[in-house]
C-alpha cells in the first residue's frame, strides 16, 4: 500500500480570495513504512503574504522570489502523488487549495480526488478521541512524538511529524501495561517493534534441589494454613485427554 503523507503552506486562509499556496511537502510512506523518497518545494505566489500566515510560517515573499511557480512543478507533483492515498491533517483545506491551483492552470480539469484517495487524519482523530483536541501538536503530545524542533510550520517537516503520529495513530494497541509499570503509548510500541532482537538461544534455568525443597516447605506452610493451596489442586487435578 502506498501512502503520501502531505501538507501546505500558503499566503493566507481563503483560495477565492486569491490566496496561493507556497510550500508543498510530502513524505512517501509503502506498507507503512516511510521510504525515504520526498517531494517538497517552495513556490512563488505573486501576492502578498498575509501577516497572520507569515508569524505560523515565517515564509517570506522576498524568499520566494526565485522560486518555481505552481504550473511549473504541477505535473512532477502530480506523477508523486498519483495512484497513492494522500494522509492530510484538516483535507479540506489543502485539497481545496491544491484544486485551485490546479484549476488555474489552462486546459487544467483534475481535480485531486480524481487522482488519490485522501484520508483526513483530523478527522481520524476525532473519531479515536472524540471531545480532544486533536491539533497535530497535541497528537505529538498525546503519541509521544517530538516535535521539539518546530517553532514555526513548514510543509515538509509537518509532513514527516505527520507520518510520525499516523504511523502510532494507527499501530494496532493503544497502550501496553505489563504490571504496576508505566503504559508504553503507540509511538513507543511502534518505536519498540522496529528494535532489532538479536538472535540468540534461549537461556532456560532450571531450580536446583535445594530451590525445589525450599519450595515444598513453602506449599507445605500454605496448604496448613489455608487447607490446600491452588498449586497443589492444580498438581492433583487429572492431565488433559
Amino acid at each position: 500500500m502506498r501512502q503520501i503523507v502531505l501538507d501546505t503552506e500558503t499566503t493566507g486562509l481563503e483560495p477565492d480570495q486569491g490566496h496561493r499556496i507556497i510550500e508543498i511537502g510530502c513524505v512517501e510512506l509503502v506498507n507503512r513504512r516511510d521510504t525515504g523518497r520526498h517531494f517538497h518545494r517552495y513556490l512563488c505566489p505573486d501576492r502578498d503574504i498575509d501577516d497572520g500566515a507569515l508569524r505560523v510560517h515565517g515564509i517570506t515573499r522576498e524568499r520566494l522570489a526565485q522560486s518555481p511557480r505552481f504550473a511549473q512543478v504541477a505535473e512532477e507533483f502530480l506523477a508523486f502523488i498519483a495512484g497513492a492515498e494522500l494522509l492530510i491533517h484538516n483535507a479540506a483545506f489543502d485539497v481545496t487549495f491544491l484544486d485551485m491551483e490546479l484549476a488555474r492552470i489552462a486546459n487544467e480539469a483534475r481535480r485531486i480526488a480524481q487522482l488519490c484517495q485522501v484520508r483526513d487524519t483530523l478527522l481520524l482523530a476525532r473519531q479515536m478521541h472524540p471531545g480532544q483536541r486533536n491539533s497535530l501538536d497535541a497528537l505529538c503530545r498525546r503519541y509521544g512524538v517530538d516535535n521539539s524542533h518546530r517553532d514555526l510550520h513548514g510543509a515538509l517537516l509537518d509532513a514527516k511529524i505527520l507520518s510520525s503520529v499516523y504511523l502510532a495513530m494507527t499501530g494496532g494497541q493503544g497502550a501496553l501495561t505489563l504490571g504496576d509499570g508505566p503504559a508504553l503509548d503507540g509511538a513507543a510500541i511502534a518505536i519498540t517493534a522496529r528494535m532489532p532482537r538479536p538472535a540468540v538461544a534461549l537461556l532456560v534455568v532450571r531450580a536446583s534441589q535445594e530451590e525445589l525443597q525450599a519450595h515444598e516447605r513453602v506449599l507445605a506452610a500454605i496448604d496448613k494454613v489455608s487447607g490446600g493451596s491452588l498449586w497443589q489442586r492444580f498438581l492433583a487435578s487429572p492431565a488433559p485427554a
